[in-house]
Parts: C-alpha cells; sequence; structure tokens
C-alpha cells in the first residue's frame, strides 16, 4: 500500500484552507501553516476556521501548525496562498525550509507591485527552483463554495505537462475537476486580471447599473486580458476557458467575490478608506489593478478599463465621472 502524498499550505484563508481540504478529501496528509497560534488550536481542536470558515468541518487528514519548518518537512506539494503583495517576503523566510524536489504550487491571483512580475516569476525569482517545478491553480474557485463540497473545475498549469498531470491527481475529488494545462502566463493573467475587471463590475453594481453594463464589462474585460496575453506570449485559448472566462464569470457575478464586494461598495459612494475598513479579507485586484495597468504599459497594450479602475480606486475620480470619459472614447472595430 502506498503511503499517501504529504502536501505542505501556507496560509489559513479561505482559499488556503478550502485547498487543503479539498487536497485532504483527494487523500493528501495536508500540514497548514499559519502564523497565529490561537487559530492553529482552534483548527486542530475544533477542526474549524473560525476566522474565514466557520462552518466547514475540516477533514482528520488536515493538521494545522506555526512552524513553517514542520509544514514544509516531507512535503511532495508546497501551495502558496499568501496575499500577492506578501509572497515576496514571506518565501524568502520559506526558502531553506523547501524540500529540495518539492513543487511549488500558487493560488494566488495578483501581479507584484514594483516588478510588474506575475506569481510564479516570483517564486522563481526567490527560490531559484526550475519552471517545470512551478504550478499554478487557477479558475472559477470560491472557496465558500469549493469549501461546500459544490461541484468544481479548476486548471492546474505547469510548462512540465507530467507535474501538472502530478498536482492534478493530488487535488481531484468528486466535487473538484482540475484540468491540466501547460500555459502558465495565461493561466495567470486571467486570474490576475479578473479581480480588476471583477472591481469594473462591482462598481457598477453599486452605481446601480443593469445586466448591459455588466455583459459589457465582463466582454470588453477578456478582450483588455486576451490582448495582454497575445503580447506576453500566451495562448488565446487559455482565455476561453476554465482560468479566462470562467474565472471571470465568476468574480463578476457572485456576491462571495472579494473584488465585486470591495468594487460594489466603492460604487455606493463609500470613499477606498471605508472600504478597506469593512473588507476583512483581500481584495487583490485592489493593489493588482495598479500592477496589472503597469505591465500593460510595459507591452505596450492598451488596458481603458483596467485605467479606469486605477483612477477610481487609487485616483480618487469619481465613478460617474470616469464611466463618462470610458465611454466616450473614440469608437472602434471590437476586433480592435
Amino acid at each position: 500500500m502506498t503511503a499517501p502524498v504529504k502536501a505542505a499550505v501556507f496560509g489559513t484563508g479561505s482559499w488556503g484552507t478550502a485547498f487543503a481540504m479539498v487536497l485532504a478529501d483527494a487523500g493528501c496528509e495536508v500540514t497548514l501553516w499559519g502564523r497565529r497560534p490561537e487559530l492553529a488550536e482552534a483548527l486542530n481542536s475544533t477542526r474549524r476556521n473560525p476566522d474565514y470558515l466557520p462552518d466547514v468541518e475540516l477533514p482528520e487528514r488536515v493538521r494545522a501548525t506555526t512552524d513553517a519548518a514542520e509544514a514544509a518537512a516531507g512535503a511532495e506539494f508546497t501551495v502558496l496562498a499568501v496575499p500577492s503583495q506578501t509572497l515576496r517576503a514571506n518565501l524568502t523566510a520559506w526558502t531553506p525550509l523547501l524540500e529540495p524536489d518539492t513543487v511549488l504550487v500558487s493560488l494566488m491571483k495578483g501581479v507584484e507591485l514594483g516588478s510588474a512580475m506575475r506569481m510564479s516569476e516570483v517564486i522563481a525569482d526567490v527560490t531559484k527552483v526550475p519552471a517545470e517545478r512551478i504550478a499554478v491553480v487557477t479558475g472559477p474557485n470560491l472557496a465558500r463554495e469549493i469549501a461546500a463540497r459544490q461541484p468544481a473545475a479548476s486548471v492546474v498549469a505547469c510548462t512540465d505537462e507530467a507535474v501538472a498531470q502530478r498536482l492534478q491527481s493530488a487535488c481531484h475529488t468528486p466535487y473538484f475537476r482540475p484540468y491540466t494545462n501547460t500555459d502558465v502566463v495565461g493561466c495567470e493573467l486571467g486570474g490576475a486580471v479578473k479581480n480588476v475587471i471583477g472591481l469594473a463590475v462591482g462598481i457598477a453594481d453599486g452605481m446601480g447599473l443593469g445586466d448591459n453594463t455588466k455583459g459589457s464589462l465582463i466582454t470588453r474585460g477578456l478582450a483588455e486580458t486576451t490582448r495582454l496575453g497575445l503580447a506576453m506570449g500566451a495562448d488565446p485559448l487559455t482565455f476561453s476557458g476554465l482560468a479566462g472566462l470562467g474565472d471571470l464569470v465568476a468574480t463578476c457575478s457572485s456576491p462571495l467575490s472579494r473584488n465585486h464586494t470591495f468594487g460594489t461598495n466603492l460604487g455606493r459612494g463609500m470613499t477606498l478608506e471605508e472600504t478597506i475598513a469593512v473588507t476583512k479579507q483581500t481584495a487583490e485586484g485592489v493593489k493588482s489593478c495598479e500592477s496589472v495597468a503597469d505591465l500593460a504599459r510595459r507591452h505596450g497594450v492598451e488596458m481603458p478599463i483596467t485605467d479606469t479602475v486605477v483612477d477610481i480606486v487609487h485616483n480618487g475620480k469619481p465613478p460617474l465621472v470616469a464611466l463618462k470619459e470610458l465611454m466616450s472614447r473614440s469608437a472602434k472595430s471590437e476586433r480592435h
């Protein structure tokens, strides 16, 4: 009888906790790392995450610790589920503890401020691990629904198809269906940019605008994502799949989406500071909208919806003014 696969998950937020559950349900032994002793104790004693998923009982195969070395020991897969902008600092501390042949798995959907690096690029930069040992899990994966074991599909992306298949097997359950993809660039861009478009749709919803507006923002947002992806060498088909359209639709239509909810509050007239104050979890698009816009400039790609979100979120432009400016742009062919 073969020993179960060991996996470490760094990050006890809602998605890190839910993915730890997925791995355990797929037969893995999972160690979940968190920085707060009281949360680790609660996870182990009550089998619940009181801060993020209080109604979900975790499998016995999930064990929590605050000791990063303990979490990393023996892990065939090391899953990273921390806020994008904290990855570099955290991973710098964790790198000496990692198993020499572990596969590093990113659950994060962001672009680093300053460097404009995707998360897999940050991982490679910090750890010096080759691309074939870095994977990405992305798609329409709202954590609360997955924690409730509702059916969902996802993408496991790695430049090495065999590694992607190993990870696919390690997280395949009756309710969580992962597909493999070797287009890491496209999969990561889909996940990062959809957060920005989710903010835009949320703002529109908060302003009381209707489904025509939402449909237009989703479609033109996907066009922006695809333009940037093509400039960066991604496969355009990726954006019509789970990592592109699938994730975009889920984020833009669900009240469970942090970015959509954040945008809705802005659209209702709350200030950035007020919205941050009432938001318990990280809305990645708030910071990533700036780094996505930076990435677009570096590649000479127009992303007007992204620029509009930056103006509203960071430059204080009133949503109504920003909307009028966006709608008054010069007319173009749809394929422009």
